[in-house]
Parts: structure tokens; C-alpha cells; sequence
């Protein structure tokens, strides 16, 4: 069994619509003071290496912690008085909750750890705590195909460079998709309007 979730707080959500509260109060995370050491993995923005299975081993004997700020006050967080050795990023995930629907990389805390437990192989606890929420099956939904990928990794720089090809794939076929329409409306939309 995995370590506890834990969370640091820096009060910047609304208590009833906060995700990382609401594990708490179901009693699924602890909240971590600020400065407060913490041995596993901390989910954070400012992480410079990305979650990999290869963390399994520091998530099993220390668990996850996530940063619990607001994405537009980023630059408030200090983010100096987080206190542990392995701060990561998640990859290239999409967000299912309800205040940032179909933004990438913009998960709120529920998803972010869970996200995280399920990139270090505890599949069954990261659907739990996602099972406490009525999008929480949607968040799978939309990134089955990137976690499932990610999973077959081994290392970070593997999980890294399975990113950077889910990227370019989703550029190449945005791209493709912007050609496909604007054929369809007689070439390309973005020529000098004769009629002005």
C-alpha cells in the first residue's frame, strides 16, 4: 500500500470548490505547512524532471505531495519553501474539472495526484480518489491514450520524450485539420479580403 497523499496549501482556492480540501475533509490527504519537510514526490510547476514509473520506489515510502495554489496566482506561491528533494512536473494531460475543462496542463489537485499515482503504477488508488468526483471518469477518458503511453516508460527522459512526440503529433494533426477546413471553404481563409 501506498504512502498517504498529502498537500501545501497556499489558500488560494475556494474552500467548497477546491478539490485538494475536499480529499481532505474525506480524510484522503493531509495538509503540509509551508516549509514543512516532505520526502516524496511534491507535484509542483516549477518542477524541472517529469513523474515516471521510475518514482514508484520514493512514492511507495514517502508518498505524493501537490502544490495547492491557484494557476493564475503562480507568481504568490514561494515556491523556495517547498521542502523536498523530488519536485515533479506531470506531462502533457488535459483537464476534465469543471473550471478548467480541456486546458492542458491546467489540472486542479485531485488530478494532478492522481495522476501522478497513476504514472508510478498505483492505478487502483488514483481511480479512488477521482471516483470522489462526478467528472472524475472523465478526466480517464480524455487522457487514457497519453497515460497509457507515459505507463510504458521507464525513465523520466522516456516519459519526456513520449511528450515531446505526443506534441508534435497533435501539431502535425492541428495542422492538418486547419488545411482540411479551409480547403473545404475554398483555400486559405487568412488572404486580404476583396470585398473591404
Amino acid at each position: 500500500m501506498c504512502a498517504e497523499s498529502e498537500a501545501q496549501d497556499f489558500d488560494h482556492c475556494d474552500p467548497r470548490r477546491c478539490s485538494g480540501k475536499r480529499l481532505a475533509r474525506l480524510g484522503l490527504i493531509k495538509e503540509l505547512k509551508v516549509g514543512q519537510r516532505f520526502r516524496g514526490i511534491v507535484v509542483s510547476p516549477r518542477g524541472t524532471q517529469v513523474v515516471s514509473p521510475a518514482d514508484r520506489d520514493i512514492v511507495l515510502q514517502h508518498g505524493i505531495a501537490v502544490v495547492e495554489c491557484s494557476w493564475a496566482r503562480l507568481d504568490d506561491v514561494p515556491f523556495g519553501k517547498i521542502a523536498s528533494p523530488h519536485e515533479r512536473l506531470l506531462p502533457y494531460l488535459v483537464a476534465a474539472n469543471p473550471v478548467n475543462y480541456g486546458k492542458p496542463w491546467r489540472l486542479n489537485c485531485v488530478e494532478a495526484i492522481a495522476a501522478a499515482f497513476y504514472l508510478t503504477g498505483f492505478k487502483e488508488y488514483a481511480d479512488h480518489l477521482l471516483s470522489k468526483f462526478g467528472w472524475g471518469e472523465a478526466f480517464w477518458k480524455i487522457n487514457e491514450v497519453y497515460l497509457e503511453q507515459y505507463c510504458q516508460c521507464s525513465t523520466a527522459a522516456d516519459v519526456a520524450a513520449t511528450q515531446d512526440r505526443i506534441m508534435l503529433e497533435l501539431e502535425e494533426s492541428y495542422q492538418q485539420s486547419r488545411e482540411e477546413s479551409a480547403a473545404g471553404y475554398g483555400g486559405d481563409l487568412l488572404v486580404e479580403n476583396p470585398n473591404h
